[in-house]
């Protein structure tokens, strides 16, 4: 669907292309026509099934580079496993360097994506990577709401996503809050604390991905439990894993809001 999107806007018809499994799972891509000396973009989120959708990007970077493609762009709007990024605790892996070696090693030569989750997943390429960023674009959608009459906050639910929300708070001239998530022994409950006066206000939750949605409903819940008046959220990649979407519809969320980075089903 963003591949039609992105083609229709700039005029260029998609490629054909073949990609089925066989009956053990495997996946099989074949490209229907001549790419010999083309400059190709393949478009492909890895977002879930995750698996999946990485073999197809690399098995179809693979197929584009043996067909003597000029060069390969992979286009990848939601980056999967970018939240392993970095190693917690011993015998882990960093994923997200794997799969930047993975997609050079499959013949890509340069890569776009929007949002990464870690920034320093820009350095773990040996080939260069454009990071976009929707701010642009989410905040003309969020004119609706700052024409609101009630003061708007833009609410980071979470420490690591201060620096996005001081960002959107500053360009839109509204205030900052944190929502600080400490875990009590044995990490069987959570606490929230709010950095920040949200009473009376409408408050905006910024966060780049949403998975199971936990985060986004307490902090909403913490919001309300503190006085705001009306609580939306926007979320650059909506993974929505599980029973995120009811989990949501049950919250204190007036409205959610995401780009098309994942496709909807």
């Amino acid at each position: 669907v963003l591949a039609e999107a992105i083609s229709s806007y700039i005029g260029v018809n998609l490629s054909d292309a073949t990609i089925k499994k066989f009956a053990d799972g495997e996946i099989f891509v074949k490209i229907n026509e001549n790419i010999r000396g083309e400059d190709l973009y393949i478009i492909q989120s890895t977002s879930p099934p995750v698996n999946d959708n990485l073999m197809e990007l690399l098995i179809a970077i693979d197929a584009a580079s043996r067909a003597s493609a000029k060069r390969i762009t992979a286009v990848i709007p939601y980056f999967g496993y970018a939240r392993q990024d970095r190693k917690d605790e011993g015998r882990t892996s960093i994923s997200a360097k794997l799969i930047a070696n993975l997609i050079t090693s499959a013949g890509a030569n340069r890569v776009v994506t929007t949002d990464l989750h870690a920034g320093q997943i820009q350095g773990f390429f040996d080939i260069p990577l454009d990071n976009l960023f929707s701010v642009n674009e989410l905040i003309e959608d969020m004119k609706k709401i700052t024409d609101k009459r009630s003061e708007l906050a833009i609410v980071s639910p979470d420490v690591g996503g201060v620096v996005r929300a001081r960002a959107f708070a500053k360009r839109i001239n509204a205030s900052l809050v944190i929502i600080d998530k400490r875990r009590e022994k044995g990490g069987e409950s959570e606490v929230m604390n709010i950095i920040g006066d949200v009473k009376d206000k409408t408050c905006v939750i910024l966060d780049d991905i949403a998975d199971s949605a936990g985060t986004l409903c307490n902090a909403a819940k913490a919001l309300k439990n503190n006085g705001a008046q009306e609580i939306y959220s926007y979320i650059v990649h909506g993974v929505l894993s599980g029973d995120a979407l009811e989990r949501i519809k049950g919250s204190d969320i007036k409205e959610l809001i995401l780009t098309d980075t994942i496709q909807a089903t």
